[in-house]
């Protein structure tokens, strides 16, 4: 194998791959990460069984070949190289880089040991645009929690439907739903509907490496994995791809707890209303628990917490109100949480009394909501 490459070309793609190798003793190839040069491009790839990443860059390809090379040394010395033309060659298991002054060699491993990266290469897929589904999925990821006794609830689940998609997430304490429009023009109906829970730290991996990159997110399905792909902008041939395991089970129904109907809406500033929660926090008790005390005649909730070891607090805030008034607890770190997901000015608290769920809704955008249930009073 023998190529060149910018250093920071070859710096974007450690990024992209490098938190996917895992310190394992009892599979210690996983440790690493394959280095290919075919054709007119460099491609790197790891996994840890669970998720596999590939990463392409156009390069100056003057001897195909292959190599697997420990991760973290290698993702170091790159980084420490400056940015100019790296001569990167390998004879047997030793990989020989070159740039500038800097010379070193590094010890490699035979790539037949290294997993194999499943494909799937038949079955429909869809497109939709990167920035925004990664957006849209950053406002369910972090609600999933890992779960031994309900696995699958330690993952994102996903309803594609003929034009939408339906994200959730739960941890049996709240629930965040998105709803998000697949782009028409950007891909073919999908004749039927794909259901699927993926595992949270992909869901995560797929905002840090998608998030931020321009264009069509391609999405291939299969009965027991599922691939992200994004092309490069100068060429339809892939720059990454992700593929994942999916978490076997069914997802709980968790439409059943959404309620249809409430008995009082709070109108509220957004940021006023997380301003007074987090200051609430700080006088909070152990189980983290903050009162709202609705007041529908004053326009006007009270917020309050108290510490027997701090003292008390309380605020009061203006909203427009409708429906009855009573008393509710929530924890406040599960309404923090849902606030910072939504970005609206202001937002829609709706509630039906104060053992039942509340729904958090940006104003004027119904394709997100937020489902708490309250502390109950023992």
């Amino acid at each position: 194998m023998k190529l060149i490459i910018l250093q920071n070309k070859l710096k974007e793609g450690i990024s992209v791959i490098e938190r996917v190798p895992t310190r394992s003793l009892s599979l210690p190839i996983l440790n690493n990460i394959l280095l290919k040069a075919e054709k007119s491009f460099i491609n790197l790839a790891a996994t840890n069984l669970e998720i596999g990443i590939k990463w392409w860059a156009l390069a100056k390809v003057e001897v195909e070949g292959v190599i697997i090379i420990p991760s973290q040394i290698f993702s170091n010395f790159i980084n420490f190289l400056p940015n100019k033309p790296i001569s990167m060659s390998s004879k047997d298991l030793t990989l020989n880089i070159i740039c500038e002054n800097y010379i070193t060699t590094l010890k490699g491993v035979t790539p037949e040991d290294f997993p194999i990266i499943p494909q799937i290469t038949e079955g429909e897929s869809v497109s939709v645009e990167s920035q925004s589904f990664c957006r849209g999925l950053a406002q369910v990821a972090d609600i999933a929690t890992p779960s031994t006794a309900k696995p699958e609830i330690s993952g994102v689940y996903f309803a594609f439907q003929k034009d939408v998609v339906k994200m959730a997430a739960t941890d049996s304490f709240r629930l965040g739903e998105k709803t998000f429009s697949l782009n028409p023009k950007a891909a073919t109906p999908l004749l039927k509907e794909y259901v699927f829970i993926l595992p949270q730290k992909a869901a995560k991996e797929i905002i840090s490496i998608f998030g931020e990159k321009e264009g069509e997110l391609r999405i291939y399905f299969s009965p027991n994995q599922v691939l992200f792909e994004l092309p490069m902008a100068e060429t339809p041939h892939p720059q990454v791809q992700l593929i994942s395991r999916l978490i076997e089970g069914e997802y709980p129904s968790y439409q059943e707890i959404i309620p249809e109907k409430y008995e009082t809406q709070l109108i509220l500033q957004r940021n006023e209303f997380l301003n007074q929660l987090k200051t609430a926090a700080l006088f909070s008790g152990k189980i983290n628990e903050v009162k709202l005390k609705i007041d529908p005649k004053k326009e006007k909730v009270e917020i309050s917490s108290q510490n027997p070891d701090l003292g008390e607090y309380h605020s009061y805030l203006a909203g427009r109100i409708k429906g009855k008034g009573f008393e509710v607890s929530f924890n406040y770190r599960f309404l923090i949480d849902g606030l910072l997901n939504i970005k609206s000015p202001e937002v829609a608290f709706e509630l039906t009394d104060f053992e039942g769920p509340g729904v958090l809704k940006p104003v004027g955008d119904q394709s997100y909501i937020y489902v708490v249930m309250p502390i109950k009073a023992s």
